[in-house]
């Protein structure tokens, strides 16, 4: 399991409208084969400020399959001229650890 992790920055005032339109988005993720969850968190102590947590079976789930899809062209229409700055995209791996 891949998680990809992305601090979001929407423009100010535009908290309401990007909340609206990420809920349009979110059925166009989840439609992805290889994806397997996302959640949404807004920012207690900075207004506009969000993070974007997404599981996928592998990176390519993520690069390949959803990023060369149509439908990651309407996420991009939908949700990419909220935010400023650009955010980075990050991913990470789940690392077992014996308890």
């Amino acid at each position: 399991m891949i998680l990809e992790a992305v601090m979001l920055y929407v423009k100010d005032d535009l908290e309401t409208s990007f909340e609206d339109s990420f809920k349009q988005a979110s059925s166009l993720i989840s439609s992805i084969n290889g994806y397997l969850s996302h959640e949404l968190h807004k920012c207690i102590e900075v207004k506009g400020k969000y993070l974007l947590l997404v599981k996928w079976k592998t990176l390519e789930a993520h690069t390949v399959e959803f990023r060369s899809s149509p439908k990651y062209q309407q996420w991009k229409q939908l949700l990419h001229h909220y935010y400023e700055p650009f955010p980075t995209v990050e991913h990470f791996e789940e690392i077992m650890l014996n308890t």
